[in-house]
Order: structure tokens, then C-alpha cells, then sequence
């Protein structure tokens, strides 16, 4: 059999299961009516779309999201995006919502818990294997070969793990390997995150992406709902658990990376902070972005709405509707706006003599004339007032808009209406 053969055989007998309940606070007010995973990225797309396109790229069509924060607008971007699995050729797609299955009195306690809660209907569709997955990161990953190696070396839990520096790992699962990658302790989020031996300034922190062997999953999950004393989540109570007393495998993201031929690193970005959101859009600006969006062989699938093409108006001194190093979406019209490394989401609308620069437009956004935006996230369907300057006065952002330590400015419509009340 040969290993693309392995490799399907092992995604028709596997369930993703995404983990899409959390807020990300760190994103401030980007989540106030959000999760995390239902937040707009690069142009098109919400951070949840890339754990699922993996999933069906890998050939994985069994797929079931549990949402607990205000889940309104991930379940309904994904009825509208990822409602095409089909029964008949036995796929399936199943949004899991915090709804009290265990006792009337408990949401998802924690993310082991939001599993349990569920073991029912993962049953019923007798996955062989199941691929615990967060929904809030971005990154191309091929599951087949982390399964594979799951299989390989008869592991109870295989975890996906990538090296950060150690000064960014606190607010990670740290783990430490042995021969054979077998994981010798794991630490949830420690304050002072140990580094690897060969690589003292680095540390090799787990990507919330975990293979387990479904009875296995489900007898451990069955013992953890049992035990008072447990958070019931992964990272903090069955995977040390596992790593004491059975065997854990780490899993090395640059081992199962899909990258294009433009594409020089193994990408994966948390975009949990604002300043980390900024960056990993502005940076789809770039000539070779980091993040190849265009590898037609790896598509990350969304729900796509029907819009007219993007339209730039008016030649005039001052005056042009024009784009630099820019990325604008479907249902915008740039009218007598310069944009300079900027990233605009659909149906923004852009007047004139307004100047946009390293600014992310979440959809519907309307720019006023003569508005000045630099470094800048605004919100959806904010609409920014003539002549409103972001970006050039620090003291004076900070008094008016969320502002960050790194300088970019977060716009919402409620910070938009207190400029005049």
C-alpha cells in the first residue's frame, strides 16, 4: 500500500472534532460579539476555516464543531460555508453547541468536557480514530501524516507541536522529549516555559492538535467526568495524565506542513492578540507573503458571498481611487482613496481624498472623506466619520481607541459613537 493509499484509508476512518468555544479576550473588543474562531482573516476568510480546510484537504469528512461564546456568528458563517457534506457518501458535519446534553445545570466545563458531552454522537458515526483540533490558529497541516505516525508507534496520544521562543511559550503547553520523540513531561502555560536541550532559547510548545484511538479517547474521557478534582480539560489534566503513565508522542508540525513552492517557513500564527492579528494580515500584503493564500493544491475553503467586482474610481490630483501593495475583496469601491499596504474585507467602501495605510478593514466598513488611517483594525460595519484622523497622535488614540503597546489602533462603532456623544 503506498502511503497516499495509507493516508486515505486512515482519513475515511477518522474524526475531526474542533474546539471552537473560546472567546480570545486578547483580541479585545474584535471579540465582544464573536469567538474567536468566527474572527475575519485575510480578506476572505474567519480563523476557524483553516482547522477545517485541513481537515477535508486531508480527506477527513467527518467533522464536528463544539461552539460554547456567543456562537452566533461562527455557527451561522458555518451553515452557510460548510453545509455541503453530504450523507450519501458518508460525510458528515455537525455543529455541537454547549446545550446542557450531560445535566441541565453544565456547559462545557473545559475542553475534555466539551468532547465527553458529545460521546454519543461521535459514536454513532464509529470513528476508528479522532483528531482533537483547535479552531483559532492559522496554519496548512496534512493530519494523514500525523496519523500515520500515530499508528506507526502504537502511540495513546500523538501531539502536534511546533518550536516558539521560549519568551512567547507561557501561554502554551510545553513539553520535553525523549528517544523516539516519546514526550517526558508536559507543563500547561508554565510561567517560566523550559527550554529544549539543543536549543536552550527555544521551546517546543503543543499546537492543541491531539490523535487519539476513539475507545481509548472515550475511556479516559469517561474516567475524567468521574473525577472531582480535574478541570476536564486536555492540556492540564488527561495529556500529563497520559504522559505519567502511558505513552504520548510529540508530533513535529514541520513533518506534516503543506507549503507552496513561495512559501519558505513552516507557518502556524496564534493571532490571539491585536498587535499578532495586525501583523499576520498586513503581512498577506508582502510580494512573497509568509502565508501562500493562493495554492490552488491546499484551498482553504469559506462561505463566499456573491459580490460585484472590487472597483476603483476617479484620476484626479489628490483624488485616485488607487491600491499599492493592497489585497481588496469582492463589493469594494476604492473612490478617490490611496491604500498603501492594506487589507480590505468585502463591500468596504472608501471616499475621497481619504489616505489608508497598514490598516485592516473588516467587511462593510465605510471610510469617510479626507480620513486618515494608519496602523489601524477596524471593526465590521464601522462607518468612519469625514476627516477623522487614527495612527499619527499616540496620546490622543489612546484616549479615543484601544491602542496597543506595539502602536496599532482598534476601531470599533461604539468607540466611533462616544467620539460624539
Amino acid at each position: 500500500m503506498t502511503p497516499r493509499q495509507r493516508g486515505t484509508r486512515l482519513a475515511s476512518e477518522t474524526m475531526a472534532f474542533v474546539l471552537a468555544g473560546g472567546r480570545g479576550s486578547r483580541l479585545m473588543e474584535l471579540t465582544d460579539r464573536r469567538a474567536k474562531p468566527a474572527v475575519f482573516f485575510g480578506g476572505k476568510t474567519r480563523i476557524i476555516d483553516f482547522a477545517l480546510s485541513n481537515a477535508l484537504n486531508s480527506g477527513i469528512r467527518r467533522i464536528g464543531v463544539a461552539t460554547q461564546y456567543k456562537a452566533h456568528s461562527l455557527i451561522r458563517h458555518l451553515t452557510r460555508g460548510w453545509s455541503f457534506m453530504r450523507a450519501e457518501r458518508n460525510e458528515s458535519f455537525d455543529i455541537l453547541p454547549a446545550s446542557q446534553r450531560v445535566s441541565e445545570d453544565l456547559w462545557y466545563r473545559g475542553t475534555a468536557d466539551a468532547v465527553f458531552q458529545n460521546i454519543d454522537i461521535v459514536q454513532d458515526y464509529q470513528p476508528t480514530y479522532i483528531v482533537v483540533l483547535a479552531g483559532d490558529h492559522i496554519y496548512k497541516m496534512d493530519y494523514t501524516v500525523m496519523l500515520e505516525q500515530h499508528c506507526q508507534t502504537d502511540a495513546d496520544v500523538t501531539l502536534g507541536c511546533i518550536e516558539v521562543p521560549r519568551a512567547e511559550a507561557s501561554g502554551f503547553g510545553v513539553m520535553h522529549v525523549g528517544e523516539g520523540d516519546r514526550v517526558i513531561s508536559f507543563i500547561e502555560k508554565p510561567a517560566d516555559p523550559p527550554g529544549m536541550p539543543d536549543k536552550p532559547d527555544m521551546a517546543l510548545a503543543s499546537m492543541g492538535i491531539y490523535v487519539f484511538n476513539t475507545k481509548f479517547l472515550f475511556d479516559l474521557l469517561n474516567e475524567d467526568a468521574h473525577d472531582p478534582s480535574s478541570s476536564n480539560d486536555f492540556g492540564k489534566d488527561l495529556i500529563p495524565k497520559i504522559v505519567a503513565s502511558g505513552k504520548a508522542i510529540a508530533h513535529r508540525f514541520s513533518e506534516s506542513c503543506v507549503r507552496s513552492a513561495h512559501e519558505a517557513e513552516a507557518y502556524w500564527r496564534d493571532v490571539g492578540t491585536v498587535d499578532a492579528y495586525w501583523e499576520s494580515n498586513i503581512d498577506l500584503t508582502d510580494i512573497l507573503p509568509a502565508l501562500d493564500l493562493y495554492d490552488t493544491t491546499w484551498p482553504i475553503w469559506t462561505y463566499s458571498e456573491l459580490t460585484a467586482p472590487a472597483k476603483f474610481v476617479h484620476d484626479e490630483p489628490g483624488r485616485r481611487g488607487t491600491a499599492i501593495s493592497s489585497l481588496v475583496s469582492g463589493g469594494c469601491i476604492v473612490s478617490g482613496t490611496e491604500l498603501r499596504r492594506s487589507l480590505l474585507f468585502t463591500g468596504v467602501r472608501t471616499n475621497s481624498y481619504a489616505h489608508v495605510n497598514e490598516t485592516v478593514i473588516l467587511p462593510y466598513v465605510t471610510v469617510g472623506r479626507h480620513v486618515r488611517l494608519n496602523r489601524v483594525v477596524v471593526d465590521r460595519g464601522v462607518n468612519i466619520p469625514e476627516g477623522l484622523v487614527v495612527g499619527e497622535d499616540a496620546a490622543f488614540d489612546a484616549h479615543r481607541f484601544r491602542r496597543t503597546d506595539k502602536g496599532i489602533c482598534l476601531v470599533t462603532q461604539a468607540m466611533i459613537d462616544r467620539l460624539h456623544a
